[in-house]
């Protein structure tokens, strides 16, 4: 039997994510590849997940929580309580943005030789990088789980739901800008370094290290709603809802509207980003083989 012309497919046409989803087998390949070429030859191997934030956690507390003052003490009264917990769950999710987004945005030119040799979905290799960082996200925030129950932990299904929102959004982002900033790399290898500031700033953009009331008394009220606009914002401030603020004697809090107003925002401005990412690379990927 013929296959009918409607259902004949150009080769090398690209399809999007929707190809993803259709050769998640490749995908899967890919994550194992990139985990094994990651911790080829080394001694800790996927333990460094475990202490490459541990060391930052214990650096970041120390010079802010000790030195600075935001550790609530006896002495200290305007402190966050139980800043340890507070200062991990930022930590964790923004980690996993800085390194997917990273990797992203460097694995079509870091896989050059294999683009050039064969056709496969190159959206596959942004998407890898966004899983293989997830991979290395869950042991953090199991470490983070156990402290949380270490100090009287009891969070609701709404805090539960909004931790898996928080972490939804900030996948969605990495994976748009991924792709986005990993079709630019390829024409303008300028795009790393614009991703490597573009983390930086990430970081201390977001109330990681410091309560957002800080913030709304320094910007007020108007500037307060622009930088609520910023999804890892808004992300951050779900996971300190989901395992910091059920740590606390109800003294915390966190910023208004951040479940009925903040998190669809958030998700929105996320999904549109996926989109434009999406878009720019069916655009540009044609000629990848060629600059590569």
């Amino acid at each position: 039997m013929t296959q009918s012309n409607s259902e004949l497919v150009r080769p090398g046409v690209s399809g999007g994510l929707a190809d993803v989803v259709r050769a998640r087998f490749l995908l899967k390949l890919l994550v194992r590849k990139e985990l094994k070429v990651r911790y080829r030859g080394s001694v800790l191997g996927l333990l460094w997940s475990y202490v490459k934030p541990g060391v930052q956690f214990i650096v970041f507390y120390i010079a802010l929580g000790v030195f600075l003052g935001l550790e609530q003490s006896p002495t200290n009264k305007s402190g966050l309580p139980n800043y340890a917990i507070y200062l991990f769950s930022g930590i964790v999710l923004i980690n996993f943005f800085t390194e997917a987004l990273g990797n992203a945005s460097r694995s079509i030119v870091g896989n050059g030789g294999l683009i050039k040799k064969i056709y496969l979905p190159r959206q596959l290799f942004p998407v890898a990088s966004v899983w293989v960082s997830a991979v290395h996200f869950f042991p953090q925030l199991v470490i983070l789980l156990a402290a949380c129950l270490f100090s009287g932990w009891h969070p609701s299904l709404l805090q539960l739901f909004a931790a898996v929102l928080g972490f939804v959004i900030v996948a969605l982002l990495a994976t748009g800008l991924g792709l986005l900033f990993g079709a630019a790399n390829v024409y303008f290898r300028d795009s790393e370094n614009f991703v490597d500031m573009l983390l930086m700033v990430a970081t201390w953009a977001s109330p990681v290290m410091y309560s957002w009331t800080m913030v709304q008394a320094k910007l007020g009220e108007a500037w307060f709603i622009v930088y609520q606009m910023n999804p890892i914002t808004v992300a951050v401030e779900t996971f300190h809802y989901a395992f910091w603020l059920p740590t606390t004697d109800g003294s915390a809090s966190i910023p208004p509207n951040l479940i009925s107003l903040w998190v669809p925002v958030a998700l929105v401005i996320s999904a549109l980003i996926l989109l434009w990412g999406q878009l720019t690379f069916r655009r540009l990927e044609g000629r990848f083989a060629q600059e590569l």
